[in-house]
C-alpha cells in the first residue's frame, strides 16, 4: 500500500499545517522525525517529503559540519530509494543542488536567467577569501556595495550588506551577525549597522573565511519608503503564494521582523506580473526533480527588471498562508493524493 511520509520536525509548522491539510483531504501522513529516519522510515512503497533539519547551534562555524551533515543524509536518502521504492516530493539532489547558493546561481546564469551578478568574470571566480581580496575585487569592478552571503544556509544565516566610499574609504555593514561571549560568530536574527572600520574587517574576514558568495549589492524596488523584493512559492508550475518583503535596510528576510505585504498592494502592471510568472517558471525548469520551490526575487528600482536572488527547494512555510487559507500545503496534499491514487470526492 502506498503511504505518504513527511521527514522533518514533529511539531513543527511545517508538519503540523501540511498534517492539518492532508487530514482534511482524507489522505493520512506519518511524520518522521529527521534524527530517526534510518530507523523509522518504511519499508514499503513510500511518497517521500523532505523538509530540513532544526539545529540547536547559532554559530557560524558549526554551519559547514552541520550541512555536511545535511548532505550525507540527502545521499543515503536517494540510496535507499535504490532498494526500497520511494518516490521523492523534491529530489535529494536537488535540494543539494539548491542548498549550494553559487552552484544554484551558475545554472540559472548558463540558462540565460536574469540573477542578481556575483562577484567575478566567470564561472568559479567568485570565491573570496579575505577582506584584502574583497576590496581589491571591488575596486577593479569598480563596485562599492555588495552582498556577503555563505554559500550554504538560510533565513539570512550570515548575509550581510557592505558598502564602502571610494573618495574616503568609509564603510558601513548590515548584518545579522555578532560575536558570542566565548567570540563565535553567530546568528542574531537581528539586523544591525556597524560602522567601525576595525569591527567591520573582523565580522568580514571572519564571514569570507567559510566560503561566501559576494553579490552586486542592487537598489531594489520601493513601496511607501520601504525597499521591497518578492518571495514566490511555484508548486507544478504555478505560483501559490508571492508576497512582498519589506525593508527600511538592504536585508529583507522575514525572519528579521521586517514587514508583509499582499503583492495586489504594490498594483503590478499585468506585463510585469506575467514576467515574474514566466521568470519563476522557467527557473523551475532548469532543476529536474524540482516541484516546489521557494523563489527570491528583486525588482530593480526605476526599471522594475527582475532578477533572481535564490531558490530554496524547501521554502514553502510562508506564515502569512498558513495562518490564512494554507493553500501551498493544500495544493502539496492533493499532489500527494494524486500520487497515491485517491480520486477527488
Amino acid at each position: 500500500m502506498r503511504q505518504a511520509v513527511l521527514l522533518g520536525v514533529v511539531g513543527s509548522k511545517r508538519a503540523v499545517y501540511l498534517e492539518q491539510a492532508m487530514m482534511q483531504m482524507g489522505v493520512p501522513l506519518q511524520v518522521v522525525d529527521f534524527n530517526k529516519w534510518r530507523e523509522d522510515l518504511p519499508a514499503h512503497e513510500i511518497f517521500l517529503k523532505i523538509d530540513p533539519p532544526q539545529w540547536e547551534s547559532a554559530a557560524l562555524t558549526d554551519l559547514i559540519p552541520l550541512m555536511k551533515g545535511y548532505y550525507e543524509d540527502l545521499i543515503s536518502l536517494e540510496r535507499r530509494a535504490k532498494r526500497y521504492p520511494m518516490e521523492f516530493f523534491n529530489a535529494p539532489s536537488t535540494i543539494r543542488t539548491l542548498l549550494d547558493k553559487r552552484l544554484c546561481k551558475q545554472i540559472l546564469k548558463q540558462k540565460g536567467l536574469p540573477v542578481t551578478e556575483t562577484l567575478g568574470k566567470g564561472v568559479g571566480e567568485d570565491v573570496v577569501h579575505t577582506m584584502e581580496e574583497l576590496l581589491e575585487w571591488m575596486r577593479e569592478q569598480a563596485v562599492c556595495q555588495v552582498f556577503i552571503k555563505p554559500v550554504c544556509g538560510s533565513g539570512a544565516l550570515g548575509v550581510s550588506a557592505f558598502r564602502i566610499q571610494p573618495s574616503t574609504g568609509r564603510m558601513v555593514l548590515y548584518t545579522c551577525t555578532a560575536w558570542d561571549e566565548i567570540g563565535r560568530l553567530v546568528n542574531t536574527k537581528r539586523l544591525v549597522r556597524v560602522s567601525k572600520r576595525d569591527e567591520i574587517c573582523q565580522v568580514l574576514s571572519a564571514l569570507l573565511e567559510m566560503d561566501c558568495i559576494v553579490e552586486r549589492w542592487y537598489a531594489k524596488a520601493e513601496y511607501q519608503g520601504y525597499s521591497y523584493d518578492l518571495r514566490a512559492v511555484v508548486q507544478d508550475d504555478r505560483i501559490d503564494f508571492l508576497l512582498a518583503r519589506l525593508s527600511k535596510g538592504p536585508i529583507t528576510n522575514l525572519q528579521l521582523n521586517n514587514r508583509p505585504l499582499a503583492i495586489e498592494a504594490l498594483h503590478l502592471s499585468e506585463d510585469l506580473t506575467e514576467k515574474i510568472v514566466k521568470l519563476c517558471r522557467e527557473a523551475m525548469t532548469c532543476f529536474p526533480g524540482l516541484r516546489s520551490a521557494g523563489i527570491d526575487l528583486l525588482l530593480e528600482r526605476g526599471s522594475l527588471r527582475p532578477r533572481i536572488i535564490e531558490m530554496n527547494a524547501q521554502g514553502d512555510l510562508i506564515y502569512q498562508d498558513i495562518y490564512g487559507q494554507n493553500q501551498i500545503y493544500h495544493h502539496q496534499a492533493k499532489m500527494i493524493r494524486e500520487w497515491i491514487g485517491q480520486e477527488e470526492e
